[in-house]
């Protein structure tokens, strides 16, 4: 019969045979570590980083103001003076890109929390509770999925005006319905778990078992949401306002500043080609990294 004694190790003492060599970390140190190993990711991280910083400090680089006019230093093109020269009334056109960018991605990141929250609430009630509310809720979702986006948005703005907020509750109003079928979808799952249960059982109520039980289980697909969602809102706030449907002179973003731009294309390009670059940058910036983190969170890919 064979025995452990009746075994040797070679080349180890038996505690070192026993010591575990690979230290054990946690779910979110392993994706931390891949996506460090994912170049394009991390080269994303860094840019959005530099821009994030910019959209702060840029407007107060130069020193220039960005709203009163300079009729005598109008269409000026690149130069020491003015880095991305200025625009039809002479105002510094690099002070007046950051602060567009920041109100482009201000609009996006307020947006994108409205539609995590709102559609992580509203699927988690459906899921939770299931039944006639979730057959109601349902209907509620399918009815604002079947009217044009565009249609609301343009409604929404001749209500309201062509403000910042009515452009947040434009992008929001019906951007939660598919969080809310998302999250739906993975409670149904969470929802048979022993721990649910128990939870129900010691008289927990819903929010808290929201809260404390399907939310942290969903994080990592609510990031991946929130890394798609960011470089949409802002791609869809430029297309409206550079349509005339969003935002408008004299508010400042980088669709109003293509629009701005598109009209001196032909004598000045400079004016339309520099926000494009920094609105195609942050975009871009965005996507790369939701590519890398929806590897990196992947379950099926942790080793």
């Amino acid at each position: 019969m064979l025995t452990p004694d009746k075994f040797k190790i070679v080349g180890y003492t038996q505690e070192e045979a026993n010591k575990i060599d690979r230290p054990t970390i946690s779910y979110w140190q392993d994706a931390w570590r891949r996506l460090k190993k994912n170049p394009v990711a991390m080269v994303s991280l860094v840019v959005l980083c530099f821009l994030v910083i910019m959209v702060i400090i840029g407007p107060h680089i130069r020193g220039y103001d960005y709203i009163t006019m300079n009729v005598a230093e109008k269409n000026q093109g690149s130069s020491a003076k003015y880095w991305f020269g200025t625009d039809y009334l002479g105002r510094d056109l690099f002070s007046r890109i950051w602060v567009g960018a920041r109100a482009s991605i201000l609009i996006a990141l307020v947006a994108t929390a409205l539609k995590l929250i709102v559609g992580t609430l509203y699927g988690a009630a459906m899921a939770h509770f299931g039944g006639w509310v979730d057959d109601i809720l349902m209907r509620i979702i399918e009815v604002l999925n079947s009217l044009p986006n565009l249609l609301i948005t343009i409604l929404i703005m001749m209500v309201l005006g062509n403000n910042m907020f009515a452009l947040l509750v434009a992008l929001s109003i019906t951007a939660w319905c598919s969080t809310a079928r998302q999250v739906r979808g993975m409670i149904k799952q969470l929802k048979e778990t022993e721990y649910v249960y128990a939870a129900e059982v010691l008289g927990a109520k819903p929010l808290h078992i929201i809260i404390k039980h399907y939310v942290p289980n969903m994080l990592s697909i609510l990031i991946l949401n929130a890394s798609t969602a960011i470089p949409q809102f802002i791609f869809t706030e430029a297309g409206l306002s550079f349509l005339g449907i969003g935002l408008t002179a004299p508010e400042i973003s980088l669709g109003v500043l293509i629009s701005q731009g598109q009209k001196t294309l032909d004598f000045y390009p400079s004016q339309l080609v520099y926000p494009c670059v920094v609105l195609c940058v942050i975009v871009m910036a965005f996507n790369l990294l939701g590519d890398g983190l929806r590897d990196a969170l992947d379950p099926r890919l942790r080793q």
